[in-house]
């Protein structure tokens, strides 16, 4: 089984109780108000026009270059998973970012792809396919548009997954991509929003690529639902500025309670925080005691991964995990 984040179940079946704190994820625990839906949104199919709505809302709000295209998704992990089907594969080496999101290469070699992990985008050059997450998880490391840029003229095609660049814009290659036909962007709505429950995800590229995409995914790939409150949170800039200022803050709040526990910050987003503990297994089970899931790693005993608290309960709940730590 692939390994992740979000496994809450794991945690009731091995730790039992109820009332748990998902800290195991790199979801915004601080939610977009979900507006009122109509109840259109339910009985009726999605239209074109509502979908192309939706992701003229997506370009707006981050800025994207007018000569990309764009689709909506069912989360980016729904492009993830359709990108290894939409390239030849047959003797094709792909080249990931390496420890990253693992759904990348796990989908390519699923596909046929012949894939091998890299340290840095440096070393790709030459690939067919080359995979950044930018900025990365679990660690933080991030690369400038520029030389993410320079690395899609060293390669077959390039993949930069953007799923957590919402609070870190100035990373973004959606404003100076546009020129770039084999470059996609990957977008996740879910984190920043803190509406994973949605399910929706971006992608945007030449229309080439994304005509194949769209073809691939269906004439309704994302939900009604996820279409009313997609547009109503993206098109609310004054909550995004509102909400990037707070989760920089809460980094620098639970940096400072780690700190107490002994644990040392090895980077992460605003979203997310990679700490570098004793023993990452008995650092996740004493959370664990007071119902806070966090993450480690299988090819680390040292790292765990912590999203960041929400609610004063929660950031309650979680200072005296770590000063009974």
């Amino acid at each position: 089984m692939r390994d992740h984040g979000g496994n809450i179940d794991a945690a009731i079946a091995r730790h039992g109780g109820a009332d748990w704190i998902d800290l195991s994820t790199g979801i915004n625990r601080r939610p977009y108000p979900v507006p009122a839906l109509p109840a259109s949104v339910w009985h009726g199919l999605p239209t074109r026009q509502a979908q192309n709505a939706l992701v003229a809302a997506a370009a707006q709000a981050w800025g994207a270059d007018p000569r990309l295209a764009g689709l909506a998704l069912g989360g980016a992990q729904a492009a993830i998973q359709l990108v290894p089907h939409a390239l030849p594969t047959a003797g094709r080496h792909a080249r990931v970012l390496s420890p990253s999101y693992n759904e990348h290469a796990a989908c390519l070699r699923a596909a046929g792809w012949n894939v091998s992990d890299s340290a840095s985008p440096e070393n790709m050059t030459g690939a067919d396919l080359a995979v950044v997450v930018n900025p990365n998880n679990p660690d933080g490391r991030y690369w400038q548009p520029e030389d993410l840029l320079a690395l899609a003229g060293k390669v077959g095609f390039l993949v930069v997954d953007e799923s957590f660049a919402d609070v870190m814009p100035q990373l973004s290659l959606l404003s100076c991509g546009g020129g770039v036909p084999n470059l996609l962007i990957l977008r996740s709505f879910g984190k920043f929003y803190g509406l994973a429950g949605l399910r929706l995800g971006f992608a945007f590229g030449s229309g080439q690529m994304i005509a194949k995409l769209a073809e691939m995914a269906g004439p309704w790939p994302v939900s009604g639902g996820a279409i009313t409150v997609g547009c109503h949170a993206l098109r609310d800039v004054p909550w995004a500025h509102a909400m990037r200022a707070q989760l920089s803050a809460d980094a620098i709040r639970a940096d400072n309670l780690a700190r107490k526990a002994g644990w040392r910050c090895l980077g992460g987003t605003d979203l997310f925080r990679l700490y570098h503990t004793a023993n990452a297994t008995e650092a996740r089970d004493q959370l664990a005691k007071h119902r806070i899931w966090s993450r480690i790693f299988p090819y680390s005993a040292h790292w765990l991964r912590l999203g960041l608290p929400g609610p004063e309960t929660e950031w309650d709940r979680l200072e005296r995990a770590l000063t009974s730590a």
